[in-house]
């Protein structure tokens, strides 16, 4: 099961809460002093709506840079917040030397370069302890705000920021999975449907020919023709549904077997070769889904009168070699559908598949290693 992202709106709304309900709170307390003080409401009444323009700007920047949605707009606001922070102080008194720290909190996220945001952040802690000398701060005060509290207010916003953005990524970076993910099952679902209809309808093809010239001279042989397309037939559908679920296991020894009946139910030689005993698992489905594609090549693009089948072990690989006549002289290889599937699945089992041309005669060898090399991962599962 896997592991639910937390929204990446829940925690920047959490954080612009409480990041906003703090400056409503350093807002709200020289107002209560100077209402203390002078016992007229007046200051309330001048302050709030300052306050409110503040606050609101605050969220807005904070909100829009949480959430990768900062525009000029926001820029404005930013320059709203510093005039208020750093103003208000100047003409207010040392009332409200906290507002400083509203700029500074804002200026590492308002900028999506990196070098903008740091200068903008050394900028507003520059500006901070001359402003609040300017306003009558005793100098021991300022060197404590400058020192232990100004330089750590800028990476809490920008801590909180670089969250938002990471579980966005995560978030971009799981649906990028998910589309790779269905992309390759896409991938892998055509490939084997066309290697194992591809053969099996060729199968087919060839049977129902060799039925119609034997209905008349052989009518039994005709017979017999039919009953192996309908075993061929319930065998096409049995291998659809397994394609389909994504199991289908594949063994090179039978491979072989029907390979070697359907060449010679076409007319072309071929005798079936008994391959290595103990062949590692692994290597069974790659190289009987190559004998597969290859045969069906041979019916369908050459004119071939034998064709030769030999698997061997050589320098740690096991080898299928298959070579058949009915070449073209001077032909090129040109890649299909088949040849590019088989290298694909022979190149994530961690082998290799070569093709030649030449002298009338094309040559297929594909190579799998004895020993499962790690990350060479195969959907099929072998038959013992």
């Amino acid at each position: 099961m896997s592991t639910p992202v937390v929204s990446t709106r829940v925690i920047a709304g959490l954080a612009v809460a409480l990041l906003a309900g703090s400056m409503v709170t350093a807002l709200a307390l020289p107002v209560v002093r100077i209402s203390a003080r002078t016992g007229t409401p007046w200051s309330l009444i001048i302050a709030t709506p300052f306050g409110l323009l503040l606050t609101t700007c605050y969220a807005r920047v904070l909100w829009a840079s949480f959430l990768r949605r900062l525009t000029w707009r926001h820029r404005l606001d930013t320059a709203v917040v510093v005039l208020i922070a750093y103003g208000v102080p100047l003409f207010a008194g040392p009332d409200w030397a906290p507002l400083p720290m509203a700029a500074i909190s804002v200026a590492p996220v308002v900028f999506a370069r990196p070098a903008a945001a740091w200068a903008a952040t050394a900028v507003s802690i520059a500006l901070a302890p001359p402003v609040l000398l300017a306003i009558g701060l005793p100098l021991p005060v300022v060197l404590l705000y400058a020192l232990l509290l100004l330089p750590f207010i800028a990476p809490m916003t920008y801590g909180v920021a670089w969250l938002c953005h990471l579980i966005d990524d995560l978030r971009e970076a799981r649906a990028e999975l998910a589309r790779r993910a269905v992309d390759e099952e896409r991938l892998r679902f055509a490939r084997d449907l066309h290697d194992t209809l591809g053969h099996t309808l060729h199968a087919i093809a060839l049977r129902a020919e060799l039925g119609e010239r034997l209905a008349t001279s052989d009518p039994a042989g005709a017979g017999a023709e039919l009953a192996e397309i309908q075993r061929i037939a319930r065998s096409a559908v049995h291998d659809v549904r397994e394609v389909v679920r994504g199991y289908r296991a594949t063994s090179l020894t039978t491979e072989l077997e029907g390979v070697a009946a359907v060449l010679g139910a076409a007319g072309i030689r071929c005798e079936r070769p008994e391959p290595p005993g103990d062949l590692p698992a692994h290597v069974h489905g790659p190289l009987g889904w190559v004998a597969r594609e290859a045969v069906t090549n041979v019916l369908r693009h050459s004119t071939a009168t034998w064709c030769e089948l030999t698997v061997h072990i050589e320098e740690g690989n096991v080898v299928l070699e298959i070579v058949n006549d009915g070449t073209p002289g001077g032909s090129r290889v040109v890649p299909g559908n088949g040849l590019t599937g088989l290298a694909e699945r022979v190149g994530a089992a961690g082998g290799t598949l070569e093709t030649s041309a030449g002298d009338g005669l094309f040559r297929l060898t594909a190579g799998l290693p004895l020993a499962l090399e790690p990350g060479a991962g195969l959907r099929e599962a072998v038959p013992a």
